[in-house]
């Protein structure tokens, strides 16, 4: 079910991706002014075109951006191979440019969906629909509209702000404090307008993937938390308050199984969901199995396809999975590989390399040892440097994944309660008075304790930020939050280079210049708009 507002997006024709300096363009939708949408169907489509993009580079493009520039995630090269040009070691050290591939195609994936937001809004302030459809429409146009903004905001600093289709003159930089503002303000204005995550199943699968007032609380405990390194002023005790109206809808609570959020058919069911990127293997965007799988275990999870074999974590990451009981260290492939149970699990069965007579079993070890011969390069031999880097199976491997895509059904979770009592924690830990929600008084030990307890880990007896900091690792590692995190705690420069076997290969040493807290301006831009100004450290 969770499949149907995709499939809805796709019938839509699409404009492609519209970077921010080509905003004035034909509108190329199915509806022409003989035409405007009136139905709930006609809209749904209107709308989807919002969605198929924000779909198509979430994951994996964007991700990078956000958890390959950190310890979480690294790509590297084995035997040169994977190296493509250097901008998965470029992420890692913080030695991006300018015209990095990463940098230019999720601004231009950003703005473009800023762009189609502006451009729907046209199509229904024309329409001949209802005012109380185009009202609710708008808000949701807008909703997502700011999270886009939010995403620009949060990668490169100050950006423009962009709210008119067409655009008729090139837009200009904005502070980030006054972007900040403006997403606050649209949020604030949209919220009485959105509905509210309900009781009721057949409503909730149609608000899936789809704004909400609980994503919108969600996002401003998300600005607010961020508020000191965005604005310079911490709005602490406003997290605390956008937490507890999440909270305060008591159809968000934590699922049974921490393993169900992130399964191949998690959707709508998922309980504490609070907004995700609905995927299958025909919607572009969801690789995480392509690229970050371990390919000699494809046949014993029940595929077989080209994969990858490169991303993975740093030791130094890893080590903090380290708590008795823990299901969500279950999320890794580490040490010696069994085949799978199908429940998340695994059996007593070995499974050995696919070589004949093969008696060799699989083990992936933490440890990532570079050769110094090559830059980033850990070597390609199969016993051995292919087998070193954990791997994440967080969005559990798709056994229905298909050579045309490599792609992954997996949903991926933007926003979910988990985050939410984190980020409550971590507000109370730096000065925000407690509050009461649902007749319960909350610290942040209970709530770290409410995470512990769902995955079966061992209890924490205190929590202090630096405890905090690692428990949003063990919680949300892989869902894209990772550079926020380290930025807002003053880690970002924090260097976790990888040793070096012998030699001195070049680009290994990591830019510790605070200026890299923010992406450049891509250079595809400045040369089409001179009212654009580039961040500084560029």
């Amino acid at each position: 079910m969770k499949k149907i507002f995709i499939i809805c997006a796709a019938i839509v024709v699409t404009i492609g991706t519209i970077s921010c300096t080509k905003l004035n363009v034909p509108v190329e939708s199915q509806y022409v002014k003989s035409n405007f949408p009136v139905t709930d169907a006609d809209y749904t489509a209107l709308l989807g075109t919002i969605y198929s993009n924000l779909s198509s580079s979430y994951a994996v493009p964007y991700w990078r951006m956000q958890d390959m520039s950190t310890d979480e995630a690294i790509l590297p090269a084995r035997d040169g191979n994977f190296d493509d040009g250097g901008q998965y070691r470029q992420l890692h050290y913080h030695t991006w440019t300018f015209d990095h591939p990463n940098v230019i195609g999720v601004w231009q994936w950003g703005f473009g969906g800023i762009n189609t937001c502006n451009r729907i809004m046209s199509v229904i302030n024309s329409s001949s629909s209802s005012a109380a459809k185009k009202t609710s429409s708008i808000a949701e146009v807008k909703a997502m509209r700011a999270l886009y903004l939010y995403f620009m905001m949060d990668l490169y600093g100050n950006v423009p702000i962009i709210t008119d289709f067409p655009v008729t003159a090139q837009p200009a930089t904005q502070p980030r404090a006054k972007v900040y503002a403006f997403i606050e303000s649209e949020l604030k204005a949209v919220l009485p307008l959105l509905p509210a995550k309900s009781s009721n199943a057949t409503t909730n699968v149609s608000q899936y993937g789809r704004p909400t007032k609980g994503m919108v609380f969600a996002l401003l405990a998300k600005m607010y938390l961020n508020s000191g390194v965005y604005t310079g002023t911490n709005r602490y005790q406003e997290t605390v308050t956008m937490c507890d109206s999440v909270q305060a809808n008591t159809n968000y609570y934590l699922d049974a199984k921490y393993r169900d959020i992130f399964l191949p058919t998690n959707g709508p069911q998922i309980n504490e969901t609070i907004f995700a990127v609905p995927y299958d293997q025909q919607i572009p965007g969801n690789q995480f199995t392509r690229f970050g799988f371990f390919y000699y275990l494809v046949q014993a999870y029940g595929f077989n396809v080209g994969l990858s074999i490169a991303m993975s974590t740093t030791p130094e990451f890893y080590n903090r999975f380290n708590i008795p009981g823990d299901d969500r260290t279950k999320t890794w492939l580490a040490g010696p590989q069994f085949y799978p149970d199908g429940n998340g699990g695994f059996t007593n069965q070995p499974v050995y390399y696919p070589a004949p007579n093969a008696t060799k079993q699989i083990n992936l070890i933490p440890t990532l040892t570079l050769t110094g011969l090559k830059p980033m390069d850990l070597g390609n031999d199969i016993l051995t440097s292919q087998s070193e880097g954990v791997r994440s199976i967080k969005y559990y491997p798709d056994v229905n994944i298909i050579q045309a895509t490599r792609l992954n059904s997996n949903d991926v979770p933007v926003f979910r309660l988990a985050d939410v009592l984190l980020m409550k924690a971590e507000a109370l830990l730096r000065g925000a008075t407690p509050t009461t929600i649902n007749g319960e008084t909350q610290t942040p030990l209970t709530l770290v304790n409410k995470l512990r307890l769902r995955a079966h880990a061992q209890a924490a007896s205190s929590i202090d930020l630096d405890a905090l900091l690692d428990e949003r690792a063990r919680e949300l590692s892989w869902e894209a939050w990772r550079r926020n995190d380290l930025i807002r705690f003053g880690q970002f420069e924090k260097e976790y280079l990888l040793p070096v076997a012998g030699g001195k290969a070049d680009d290994l040493k990591m830019n510790t210049d605070p200026t890299r807290r923010l992406y450049p301006i891509p250079s595809t831009e400045l040369k089409t708009n001179p009212n654009l100004v580039q961040n500084p450290g560029y």
